[in-house]
C-alpha cells in the first residue's frame, strides 16, 4: 500500500499562498483541533474562508485548484443543507492525503451572521491571513448566553417528560432496535446535553463531540457504561439508570449554579 506524501502543513500553506492574492478573499483561518491545541495523526483541516458576498463560487473554483495542484481530488462531499445562513460547506479527501486528512471547507460571506470565531465557544482559531481585519468575532454576551441555556434547560427537560417512556413502549413491545435508537436519541442525547450544561455550558449542543477532553473522568466512564448494550435486560436497567442520573443533572443546574459556571468564562 503506499504511503500518503501530502501532509497538514503542505496542504494549509498551498491553500494560503493560492487565495491570499485573490482580492474577494479577505480572511482565512482554522479552527476545530487547530483551535484547541488538540491536533495529532487523524486530525482533519477545519478550514474558514470569508470572501465577498459574491465570491463563493470563485472561492470554491480557486480552493480545487489549489487541492489538485497538490493530489488529485478523490471524493467532493458538498453540504446541501447548511444548518447556519450564509455559511456554504463542503468536504474533500485527496488521492495523496492520508484519508483522515479531511479538508473541512466552510466559506462565509461578509453578511454571513455567524463566523465562528468567539475564543469562548470555538477556541484560539489560527489565522493565515486577516486583510484588513475583516474578520471579527461577535463580543460574547455572557448574559444573553445565559438567558438561552435557561430556556434550553426548561426545553430539554419538558422534551424529556413526554418521550422517554417511548423506550419502556418499545421494551414492553420487545422491539429491540426501536427501543435502542429512542435510548440512544432520546435518553442519553438528553443525558449527554444536560451533562454538558453542567460542566461545559458554551458547548451544551456539541452532542458527544470533544465530550472526552471537557467532562470529568468519572462522569465519562459512567457514560462509556451506560453506552454499551449487551442486550434487553441490560437496555431496561441502563435506561433506568440513565434517567435517574438525567434528572439527578437537571436537579443540579439551578440558577446559581448555572450563573457561577458562566462567570467562570474567559
Amino acid at each position: 500500500m503506499t504511503r500518503p506524501t501530502l501532509d497538514r502543513d503542505t496542504l494549509v500553506q498551498e491553500l494560503v499562498q493560492r487565495l491570499q492574492p485573490l482580492d474577494y478573499v479577505r480572511a482565512f483561518w482554522e479552527g476545530g483541533a487547530v483551535a484547541f491545541g488538540r491536533v495529532d495523526e487523524w486530525s482533519d483541516v477545519d478550514a474558514y474562508l470569508l470572501v465577498d458576498n459574491s465570491g463563493v463560487s470563485d472561492a470554491f473554483v480557486a480552493v480545487e485548484e489549489a487541492l489538485r495542484s497538490l493530489s488529485s481530488i478523490k471524493q467532493k462531499y458538498e453540504v446541501r443543507q447548511s444548518p447556519w445562513p450564509g455559511v456554504s460547506q463542503a468536504f474533500y479527501k485527496l488521492e495523496n492525503a492520508s484519508e483522515y486528512l479531511v479538508l473541512d471547507l466552510a466559506i462565509l460571506t461578509l453578511e454571513s451572521p455567524e463566523k465562528f470565531l468567539g475564543p469562548e465557544i470555538h477556541g484560539n482559531n489560527r489565522f493565515y491571513f486577516n486583510k484588513a481585519n475583516a474578520a471579527k468575532p461577535t463580543p460574547f454576551d455572557r448574559q444573553e448566553f445565559l438567558e438561552k441555556l435557561q430556556e434550553r434547560t426548561k426545553l430539554l427537560k419538558a422534551r424529556f417528560d413526554m418521550f422517554h417512556n417511548f423506550v419502556q413502549k418499545e421494551i414492553n413491545r420487545e422491539n429491540s432496535l426501536e427501543a435502542l435508537d429512542y435510548y440512544r436519541s432520546i435518553v442519553l442525547g438528553s443525558l449527554v446535553e444536560a451533562l454538558r450544561i453542567r460542566h461545559k455550558p458554551v458547548h451544551y449542543d456539541f452532542k458527544m463531540r470533544y465530550i472526552h477532553y471537557e467532562l470529568p473522568a468519572q462522569v465519562i466512564e459512567k457514560l462509556k457504561h451506560l453506552s454499551f448494550v449487551r442486550n434487553m435486560s441490560d437496555l431496561r436497567d441502563k435506561n433506568h439508570e440513565a434517567i435517574r442520573w438525567f434528572y439527578q443533572a437537571i436537579a443540579d443546574i439551578g440558577d446559581k449554579e448555572m450563573q457561577s459556571l458562566m462567570s467562570e468564562l474567559r
